[in-house]
């Protein structure tokens, strides 16, 4: 699995809204179906693979690994931090829809 960059974790997190709102998703106003636990599934996975790659920098700068720099250590630390950070705000979300869901009156 390859590294999310800024610009593809906001392209994700609008492409959800987009869902949220039924517009249309692609960018040739073609309708198409998005399983939206599959997408939920893999944001969660790549912000998993930041936070393994982070914790191997880590570990492998402070056994002295030639290969590893600090600079590269601390990039991947904060890709780690803000890709979790982003992911706990679309479950905050979630979450604050169910619950306007559930008190809806029937």
């Amino acid at each position: 699995m390859k590294p999310i960059t800024a610009d593809q974790l906001l392209a994700q997190m609008k492409s959800i809204t987009q869902a949220a709102q039924g517009s249309a998703l692609s960018a040739d106003k073609k309708t198409e179906s998005v399983d939206f636990s599959n997408m939920l599934k893999s944001a969660m996975d790549t912000v998993n693979t930041h936070q393994q790659k982070s914790r191997e920098m880590k570990t492998a700068f402070e056994l002295g690994d030639p290969n590893v720099d600090l600079s590269q250590v601390m990039i991947s630390m904060q890709k780690a931090s803000i890709s979790f950070q982003a992911m706990v705000q679309v479950r905050n979300k979630l979450v604050n829809a169910y619950q306007d869901i559930m008190n809806m009156p029937v």
